[in-house]
């Protein structure tokens, strides 16, 4: 396997799969970088807004309280973390090679749409369409009870859900060591992962003159609770919009889905209408029935069936694009015979980043002429669905997760590997042949 790379680069930043290889203590120290920079990431913004608002509507509770709600929720991404390096060790082959990569569980259109449906819910929660109480997302007017914890731990599992379809800079290197370390240092890497991303709630925790610097609670956290409903219903587009690449050209399969995730919202405004405390018992009673059925029937409708599509085809970026061509090992030996400079993609629909670099270097006029001028043949690994060989190509390059991008020049016998963040630049520079 191709050794890990030094971030340390000349020029753009470009990472040779010849650099140094790191030692646990590196692994480590780029995992705990990674998992704070998660925190940035527009994965894990839904969450963050809503732990905010729980931090405001703390800044009169006791400190002690305060302190527990911040070890609780770093207990659920710890839980979590744990969970997931537990997953993937059992699925590790014997040999330990990484059989499975960062985000796998987005690879299974089951997971994508009970994902969806859990940030559909909390979202119509936040609108006001019915109360799920503290107890359940940190939020609402009984986090600081005693079920508040409960929803504080459960804040942790859901922040890191849904930071794994992000790869952060930093990460993707320890996350490629981490799929093949022995199991103790494996899960080291994935404590550190996710003591980063709990980090910055810890301080917020335990530092209570930070807490004081946050707005006073107020009649303004109603309108804020509301507009946070808006990066969930956000989250659940991007879930669909992964869904439907799943899906492949089953258009019937996506209709259902979208059609079960309506009843799912039936549902849940059934509750919001029907089984609140000032209705008589009955009344609420027949609406939560009423909820359970429509709810029942929603995920019989919606949950996405087996299908036997082909590979999706993604084009994110509304600019006109190179001609992309699958990517095989075969083809990169055959264009690399013809002398041809090549572009390879590795990315899946469920990688943010992925989106992101693709519309921010390929929005680049320069670098489509670029491309065309010196005719770069583009290839594109999806890994949308599970595909081993992409899998054992990205474990070769010390790679646990997408996106990785690949230019291979004429007369180089390895590829520069480029940063998980991308810019025209950085790409520019590399297929021109830069050092």
């Amino acid at each position: 396997m191709a050794a890990l790379g030094g971030s340390g680069a000349r020029g753009a930043g470009i990472v040779r799969p010849e650099g140094p290889a790191y030692g646990i203590a590196g692994i480590l120290a780029l995992a705990f970088l990674g998992g704070l920079i998660l925190n940035l990431m527009p994965c894990v913004f839904p969450v963050l807004g809503i732990k905010i608002l729980g931090f405001v509507q703390q800044a009169g509770a006791e400190r002690a309280k305060v302190r527990l709600h911040g070890l609780t929720f770093a207990a659920g991404v710890l839980v979590s973390f744990w969970a997931l390096a537990g997953i993937l060790l059992v699925l590790r082959p014997a040999d330990g090679a990484a059989a499975q990569g960062w985000g796998f569980q987005l690879q299974n259109a089951g997971f994508d749409f009970a994902l969806a449906i859990v940030m559909l819910v909390f979202g119509l929660s936040l609108s006001g369409v019915f109360e799920i109480g503290g107890s359940l997302i940190g939020a609402g007017a009984g986090l600081q009870a005693k079920s508040g914890y409960a929803g504080s731990f459960f804040s942790g599992v859901l922040a890191t859900v849904v930071a794994t379809p992000c790869s952060a800079p930093f990460l993707a290197p320890a996350l490629g060591a981490a799929m093949v370390l022995p199991p103790a240092a494996a899960l080291a890497a994935f404590t550190a992962i996710a003591a980063g991303l709990a980090t910055p709630y810890l301080v917020l925790s335990f530092a209570p003159a930070l807490v004081k610097v946050l707005p006073r609670p107020g009649a303004w956290m109603e309108t804020f609770k509301q507009f946070m409903a808006f990066p969930l219903y956000a989250t659940v587009a991007f879930l669909l919009w992964v869904l439907a690449g799943l899906l492949g050209d089953d258009h019937f399969a996506f209709l259902f889905v979208l059609l079960g995730l309506v009843l799912i919202a039936a549902a849940v405004w059934v509750l919001g209408r029907w089984a609140v405390p000032h209705r008589v018992a009955r009344t609420r009673w027949v609406a939560r029935l009423c909820a359970a059925a429509l709810f029942a029937a929603g995920l019989a409708l919606g949950w996405p069936k087996a299908t036997d599509a082909g590979p999706s085809s993604e084009n994110a970026a509304v600019v006109p694009q190179p001609d992309w061509q699958p990517w095989s090992t075969e083809a990169v030996e055959r264009l690399r015979a013809e002398g041809r400079i090549i572009y390879v993609d590795f990315t899946a629909r469920w990688c943010v980043t992925c989106q992101v670099n693709k519309g921010v270097v390929f929005g680049s006029a320069e670098v489509l002429r670029e491309f065309r001028d010196r005719k770069v043949a583009a290839l594109r690994a999806d890994w949308t669905r599970q595909d081993p060989k992409i899998t054992a190509e990205l474990q070769r390059f010390g790679r646990a997760a997408v996106p990785v991008n690949l230019v291979y020049l004429p007369g180089r016998a390895e590829p520069l590997l480029l940063p998980e963040v991308l810019t025209p630049g950085t790409v520019l520079e590399a297929v021109r042949g830069a050092p």
